[in-house]
């Protein structure tokens, strides 16, 4: 395997960052996961751009340009021969001393660029839904960290992972700090009651996905249904018509249960169904082509 690593494809045994880099000292830096199929990868435009607004807000200076960026993406795909893949874009603040001022990093931003696959779930269970529970760990509020900075700390969206492990559980549902639904620990979530689709709006603390968007579209654009970026509250999702998770890595998979309380009648619903078809459908035709 083939690792960008600061402008030179190396392997990945070689692939190497300073233990001063405040990417690993502090989480300081940030990332995007990007998914190519049938040799197109998709919304990569969408992706640079939230990868250069997250860069911005931590006011860090991405060492490239981004449409250099996106044919380092596209370099690093073809060493690989891989054609449906998972992009992991990566770029830390660089090495500095054992402090926290970044002004002490001296040395430029590192750059990394992984390509490889993934599978979050299992395949089954993109047909016969998960089962996910709400966990004790909350979403930080918009004023202590931007949900829609992907800061390389993670730290909140992991404890309610392995919360939900604990649990028995693949996925946790996390709650604001005013108790409504935020989002997954790595996922958007969406219900559908009465022929609407709903999802929480980014000042709840639902990160703005690129795979949620996609899926806001093709509902209103494909399938007409009507789509609500409101408050939803955690009654909201237990007497929903349907209820699923979206994301890069995820995305689009059913839920069926939450907190033992079956949604509706244990089954994927039909928007869900149809969505999943619509949004397999506009990801092996659009893109940005891997050449």
């Amino acid at each position: 395997m083939k690792i960008y690593l600061d402008g030179k494809l190396v392997e990945k045994e070689d692939a190497k960052i300073s233990v001063f880099d405040h990417g690993l000292l502090y989480g300081d830096g940030v990332f995007e996961g990007i998914r190519a199929y049938n040799g197109r990868v998709f919304r990569l435009k969408e992706h640079l751009d939230r990868l250069w607004a997250s860069a911005k807000t931590i006011n860090l200076k991405i060492p490239i340009q981004q449409k250099d960026m996106e044919k380092a993406v596209i370099e690093t795909l073809l060493s690989n021969e891989l054609f449906d893949a998972y992009i992991r874009l990566i770029v830390t603040r660089g090495c500095g001393d054992l402090g926290l001022d970044p002004i002490k990093c001296t040395m430029p931003p590192s750059l990394v660029i992984i390509t490889d696959t993934i599978s979050l779930y299992p395949e089954e269970l993109y047909g016969k839904g998960i089962e996910i529970i709400t966990v004790p760990t909350r979403r930080m509020t918009q004023d202590s960290l931007s949900p829609n900075i992907k800061s390389l700390n993670y730290l909140n969206n992991i404890l309610a992972k392995m919360e939900a492990v604990r649990g028995g559980a693949m996925e946790a549902i996390m709650l604001n700090s005013e108790g409504y639904v935020a989002e997954c620990s790595g996922d958007n979530i969406f219900i559908v009651k009465n022929g609407t689709l709903y999802t929480p709006p980014g000042p709840e603390g639902a990160l703005l996905g690129i795979t949620r968007d996609a899926v806001m579209e093709l509902a209103k654009n494909k399938l007409k249904i009507p789509v609500r970026e409101e408050r939803i509250s955690i009654y909201n999702v237990y007497n929903a018509d349907e209820c699923f998770l979206t994301g890069t890595a995820a995305e689009i998979v059913p839920v069926v249960s939450v907190d033992s309380r079956e949604i509706f009648n244990g089954e994927p619903g039909k928007v869900t169904i149809n969505l999943i078809k619509e949004f397999k459908d506009l990801t092996r035709s659009t893109g940005t082509p891997i050449k």
